[in-house]
């Protein structure tokens, strides 16, 4: 069975040739093959086979809805009623949610059936799956290799075949990195193109749920179930969605934009710049326009970045405090002893330390210096984003500098881990779309990922050129 194609899928199982029960009996098994590499936190083997009965029921009566067939994993923040969820942090331990993502009601609507849900870093604060308060996860393709971070755990899932999509989050890379060191497909949709109503917030201003699968058609299927105006959330847009499903021609001659200090950087590996090289003269083959373009501003993404995301993870993470839910230390006396002892234990070191830079870029006596700063460089990278994708149809990057590094490898230098971003974080910061697609191997075997970038809203034009260069 083809688990990397849910169009299969969903033709045999409209034709009658494949049962739904045994599809989800597959990926059961495919989890029961890989439970080694730490993906699934919780899995609802008994829920999926129930409603697999059900929804086969629908099928056979021809009243299914678009998505009968669909096996999805879905990070650990993004709340399921009834259903655990604790942003693989200790100090939400055992809580469950009591009510439903948007982007879950919309799924189920449409009879999608959840599996499980995945490991990931500690309230997606990492770039390795290798800060979650429940285990390292392991990249399927080399279980010596990270899968990436923070939806490593989603990323691994669908690398694994024990669904066929699988839910990530993404502020500043999350879930295009891990997508490109598993060797599959990540989407981050515009800010406000998907509800975030539901997802367990990191940074607010930057947070994007996504789908992570083997290909770009059913991405596009999924955006166009989970895409739209949400009234639970104020900053999800009302800008109409275009659909993604219909096929529209792209013109025969476009213009690429490169950034020249992205193709120039030391960090890149050179199997990177080969591979990237190889896409980029096989647009030119095709007859599309190939456009180095210049940034002053990529060196002062990834510091920006964080000094934005941290004050917000400072401020959204208050609400862990051992007393409102969560985990509460068994040493707390008193108000100032609970908080202190539940978020001393509750959280994981690389969440601390966020929180703790955060506080700081916050604090009355450093503001203006570094918050302020920062906001005002964001504007200018958003301004320069635009003016590129004006004169051009998208903007191409590598993913990643090089493919999936070794487990342990980069675990206690949190500055080289924070530079893994350098290439992502720009489309988070713009609030742009962007989407990673397989991009070959390095000597190692490891996946690489190429990266597209469109303009704001135009999601449906970065899944036609996705398709276009995969």
């Amino acid at each position: 069975m083809n688990l990397r194609s849910f169009s299969s899928i969903k033709s045999e199982l409209l034709g009658g040739s494949l049962k739904l029960t045994d599809v989800v009996n597959q990926c059961l098994a495919n989890i029961e093959k890989s439970k080694d590499l730490g993906i699934y936190l919780e899995v609802y083997s008994e829920e999926a086979a129930e409603r697999a009965a059900q929804i086969q029921e629908k099928i056979n009566q021809n009243k299914a809805g678009k998505l009968a067939g669909m096996v999805v994993a879905i990070k650990d923040n993004i709340c399921y009623q009834g259903h655990g969820v604790s942003a693989s942090s200790k100090i939400l331990e055992n809580f469950e949610s009591v009510y439903n993502a948007t982007v879950i009601e919309r799924l189920l609507a449409e009879d999608a059936i959840i599996i499980g849900r995945t490991n990931c870093d500690e309230f997606a604060m990492g770039s390795s799956n290798e800060n979650s308060a429940y285990g390292v996860v392991k990249n399927p393709v080399n279980p010596e290799h990270v899968p990436g971070g923070s939806s490593g755990g989603s990323a691994a899932a669908v690398a694994a075949e024990t669904c066929t999509v699988a839910l990530g989050s993404d502020t500043g890379g999350s879930i295009r990195q891990p997508a490109a060191f598993c060797g599959i497909v990540g989407v981050k949709p515009t800010y406000g193109r998907v509800s975030r109503y539901g997802l367990i917030a990191y940074a607010s201003s930057f947070d994007q749920i996504g789908p992570m699968c083997y290909e770009v058609a059913d991405a596009a299927l999924v955006m166009d179930v989970i895409a739209g105006k949400d009234a639970m959330d104020a900053t999800s847009s009302s800008k109409e969605v275009q659909p993604f499903g219909e096929a529209s021609s792209l013109p025969s001659k476009m213009k690429f934009a490169v950034l020249k200090e992205a193709v120039e950087h030391e960090g890149v590996s050179a199997p990177v710049k080969t591979a990237f090289e190889q896409k980029l003269e096989a647009l030119k083959q095709m007859g599309h326009e190939v456009e180095l373009v210049s940034t002053s501003l990529l060196d002062k993404l990834v510091p920006t970045y964080y000094v934005l995301t941290t004050a917000e993870a400072s401020s959204n993470l208050a609400r862990f405090d051992g007393i409102h839910y969560g985990y509460r230390s068994d040493k707390s006396q008193g108000v100032d002893g609970t908080y202190l002892e539940s978020r001393s234990e509750g959280f994981g070191p690389e969440v601390k330390r966020r929180i703790m830079l955060g506080t700081f870029v916050l604090s009355s006596g450093y503001y203006d210096a570094y918050y302020t700063k920062a906001q005002k460089v964001r504007q200018l990278l958003k301004q320069e984003t635009k003016d590129i994708l004006a004169n051009h149809d998208a903007l191409l990057m590598p993913t990643s500098p090089h493919g999936a590094f070794k487990i342990g490898e980069k675990a206690n230098d949190p500055i080289s881990l924070y530079l893994e971003d350098i290439f992502t974080v720009q489309a988070n910061l713009a609030g742009v779309p962007a989407i990673s697609i397989p991009m070959g191997k390095n000597e190692q075997g490891m996946p690489l990922g190429l990266q597209i970038v469109t303009d704001e809203f135009e999601d449906v034009k970065m899944m036609q050129l996705a398709q276009l260069l995969s």
